[in-house]
């Protein structure tokens, strides 16, 4: 099937009245989620998760895809709106799109948000379309000593970029391997660390770790900040158009920022956060204007959101096709694919096309929707910022121990949502990246397979992991990788002034 009789496969999926359904409540839950300062997409997503369960898997799949996307337009809104990212990839907006406000132009960068996020999430699904199918069949030749170079070295990799200490993020990561060895091995049926509790020898559920970590962490920070949210900066329905010179500056920007943002989604890494710096530092380094950024540069703007959604759009290239996530919340997505029994990677445009052309084609559907509803809902998504906290934080909570407990109506599921909520809180507090022990869970479980499989496969001979040409490319780049940062961070080390201390 080629991509342009795929994405029509997909277009008569995505356009049935309960998928269409899916990704507008999907796209408007996923923006009210991000006009909520600190909850972010990989909460929301955490949050909803369970509830997708007694849904068909592509509606599903749909459905939390849908709340992805329309987070990372919500967050925006803030940031324009307040000065306060809704979620980490809309920090950037921050910086001129609330100056735009001040000057009486938040409505031009609310509207310049829209279409661009339209424009590259649009570009970016034609990319995908034609990059994913080509990625899937060059997998194909990927047998699993393979896999489990790829999985390794990915993980290794994410903890090296993404961000903060190499060591602390290595942690993090062993720490997540250490929870996904917790209940039946796959192979042997072998029930280890379960200590004789009958519920831990099915291992530990994803959905109750990911809410606690994200999810109940961040209430804790919430009640923990006495400030408040500031009053939004009212916005009118007729100052909503850009004039022409805003107009003119804009185009540029969206090119850029939509083909830099593509590029960079492939990366494993929080990609959908560094584009928008990334095309930030590109627009005011092209700029013939740059007294006027962070002061109101409507480039300021424009660059980095249409960044930001080309490369959450890039992100389910390597999800689909490799069964790779290259972020939290692409992990959180894969778990939700195996939950509802699908396994992505090569096989899957293949073994079940119509998750993954209709996955695609829904993403037109959900981004038709964000252009349309957002902008008259603006007034809406600052009446979300008025509800007082107090009201807000306990439904919260008790919508996410419902969802953690319909998993498997296990009582430890609580317990393990309570347990990882205070512990993601402190993890924070530390300084700890949390994104590196998600993924291991979802990852370690398929490594020790790839792992035993290729070992089963050899005999035993452990030379069958650097085999293969692909092997040896795949070990040779993750070590280069994790060689360079490490040369790099000693660098920065080096120039750092001393302080003395007298």
């Amino acid at each position: 099937m080629n991509p342009i009789d795929g994405m029509l496969f997909g277009l008569s999926i995505a356009t049935q009245p309960m998928n269409i359904l899916a990704a507008l409540v999907g796209a408007l839950l996923g923006t009210a989620i991000g006009v909520l300062p600190g909850l972010g997409p990989v909460a929301g997503v955490a949050l909803v998760l369970p509830l997708t369960y007694s849904l068909h898997p592509v509606t599903g799949l749909i459905a939390l895809a849908g709340i992805f996307y329309g987070c990372m337009y919500g967050g925006s809104t803030t940031s324009v709106l307040v000065n306060i990212p809704g979620e980490t990839a809309s920090v950037v907006t921050c910086l001129d799109g609330y100056q735009m406000a001040r000057k009486g132009r938040a409505g031009a960068a609310l509207s310049v948000m829209a279409i661009g996020s339209f424009v590259a999430g649009t570009s970016s699904i034609v990319g995908v379309m034609l990059f994913a199918p080509l990625l899937s069949n060059f997998a194909l030749s990927f047998g699993p000593a393979e896999f489990f170079a790829l999985t390794s070295v990915g993980l290794v990799v994410l903890s090296r970029v993404s961000g903060g200490s190499f060591a602390r993020s290595l942690f993090m990561t062993f720490l997540g391997l250490l929870l996904a060895t917790v209940g039946m091995e796959s192979i042997t049926a072998v029930s280890r660390f379960s200590f004789d509790v009958l519920e831990l020898s099915q291992g530990i559920e994803i959905v109750p770790v990911a809410v606690g970590l994200f999810g109940i962490s961040e209430v804790l920070f919430v009640v923990e900040d006495l400030l408040g949210v500031p009053r939004a900066i009212p916005v009118k329905l007729r100052e909503l158009l850009p004039t022409r010179e805003e107009w003119r500056r804009t185009l540029p920007a969206w090119g850029r920022g939509t083909a830099l943002g593509f590029v960079m989604g492939f990366l494993p890494g929080p990609m959908n956060v560094l584009s928008t710096f990334a095309s930030y530092r590109l627009e005011k380094a092209v700029s013939r204007r740059k007294d006027e950024f962070g002061k109101g540069a409507i480039e300021g703007v424009a660059g980095p959101e249409a960044a930001n959604n080309a490369a959450a759009t890039s992100q389910f290239v390597p999800l689909l096709s490799l069964g790779l996530p290259f972020s939290a919340i692409m992990a959180l997505l894969m778990a939700a694919m195996m939950i509802h029994g699908v396994q992505p990677g090569p096989l899957l445009v293949v073994q079940r096309p119509d998750i993954f052309w209709g996955i695609m084609a829904s993403m037109y559907v959900g981004n038709i929707a964000l252009l349309i509803l957002n902008l008259p809902l603006v007034g809406v998504w600052v009446s979300i910022l008025r509800i007082p906290m107090h009201a807000l934080l306990p439904c919260i909570v008790l919508f996410a121990m419902i969802g953690s407990y319909s998993v498997r109506n296990s009582i430890l599921d609580l317990w393990v949502l309570v347990g990882f909520g205070v512990l993601g809180y402190f993890l924070r507090k530390l300084k700890f990246d949390l994104a590196p022990m998600i993924l291991a869970i979802v990852l370690g479980p398929m490594i020790e397979r790839y792992f035993r499989t290729a070992l089963f496969l050899s005999r035993g001979d452990l030379g069958i992991f650097v085999a293969s040409p692909i092997s040896k490319v795949i070990w040779a780049a993750g070590l280069l990788v994790v060689v360079v940062g490490g040369l790099l961070a000693l660098r920065r080390r080096a120039r750092a002034p001393v302080v003395e201390v007298d």
